[in-house]
């Protein structure tokens, strides 16, 4: 069963839409603790601000059982916003805690001449060291919209990079735990593949 967490700011409608079109089937929508019960993966979809988001997820009481979860050996994929759920904090419209699972901060792009913040459109993925999740999709484009990025404490943690007025983290896997900066769902065959690699993962 896989768990695609809901707290009402994330473009679940189009995740849903190529899973749907990549034929899986049990698919539950997360919107409250009970609800991961019995769950094998979760995927944590997410747009908007990283502090709007987090508080979401507190109000729903569903920080801590995801913590659980993934603690538990269940395999994770944060996209876009997701992916920077997983470290410790961001200092996105002030100082915000994120799920603290891999250490590291979120920030803002700084502004470059000829850098156009947010970060929106194809970029293609430069691989730091090999992933399940990138397989068959290693030199790939993907799709980002973004204004803030994720830096890792631990350059282990890399799987991928992006070129936009300089490298910034684009793939992250540590063990079971994985994160996207960009959007799978519309990031065509690249998108697909990663999410076909996913729900490949064992836990």
């Amino acid at each position: 069963m896989l768990a695609v967490i809901d707290y009402g700011a994330g473009n679940l409608r189009s995740v849903l839409h190529a899973l749907n079109y990549l034929g899986v089937g049990d698919i539950r929508v997360v919107r409250e603790p009970r609800d991961l019960r019995e769950v094998d993966r979760i995927i944590l979809p997410g747009v908007g601000a990283f502090g709007a988001g987090m508080q979401k997820l507190q109000e729903q009481d569903l920080i801590e059982p995801i913590k659980d979860a993934v603690f538990a050996g269940k395999p994770y994929l944060g996209i876009c916003l997701g992916m920077q759920f997983l470290f410790e904090r961001s200092d996105e419209m002030g100082n915000h805690d994120g799920l603290g699972l891999l250490p590291g901060y979120v920030t803002r792009f700084q502004p470059q001449p000829g850098l156009k913040i947010p970060h929106m459109g194809w970029n293609q993925l430069q691989l730091q060291r090999p992933s399940a999740l990138l397989k068959d999709s290693e030199a790939g484009y993907a799709y980002f919209v973004h204004s803030y990025y994720c830096v890792p404490a631990e350059q282990s943690d890399v799987v991928a990079t992006v070129d936009y007025g300089g490298p910034f983290t684009a793939v992250v896997q540590r063990d079971h735990i994985f994160g996207v900066q960009f959007h799978p769902e519309k990031s065509q065959q690249t998108g697909l593949r990663v999410l076909t690699n996913f729900l490949a993962v064992t836990a």
